[in-house]
């Protein structure tokens, strides 16, 4: 029996995905827990409608990616820091502190976890993070560091 799976199912394949099954697996497991619809033309047509969307919305949200990577292209987020003896900070500049500069400074959100800083940044200077903005597109933003 074909049927189209609700949820992903450990060991038969993950949600939408059509597969083949026993008659007995389908009507005694699949089916009373709603794991899985039976493959109708019906079914199958609203399969296809929600897979068509599911990809327009992926590349819909690579295009936001790739268009907010080129706005980050030559953007400078300023920073100031305190500091104590020999150029060195009290602490170090965080993620979540860059994006809520780059928020104040540019209108540009971009959550804290999407950026990863290669090295903490603890002196002043210019620094590279990267951004990661989802569907494979990153981008850098750089950072300079003052004292304050």
């Amino acid at each position: 029996m074909k049927v189209i799976l609700q949820q992903d199912v450990r060991d038969q394949g993950k949600k939408g995905q059509l597969i083949e099954v026993s008659d007995g697996y389908a009507r005694n497991y699949l089916f009373p827990r709603k794991l899985a619809v039976e493959a109708t033309s019906a079914s199958l047509s609203v399969m296809r409608q929600q897979e068509a969307a599911r990809r327009r919305q992926a590349e819909r949200e690579r295009a936001e990616a790739l268009e907010l990577s080129a706005k980050l292209e030559g953007l400078i987020v300023k920073l100031t820091a305190k500091s104590g003896g020999g150029g060195r900070l009290f602490g170090s500049v965080t993620t979540a502190e860059i994006a809520d500069e780059l928020s104040k400074q540019h209108g540009i959100t971009i959550e804290k976890n999407k950026l990863s800083l290669d090295e903490s940044i603890k002196g002043f200077g210019t620094y590279a993070v990267k951004c990661k903005l989802g569907h494979e597109v990153s981008g850098v933003i750089n950072v300079i560091v003052t004292e304050g």
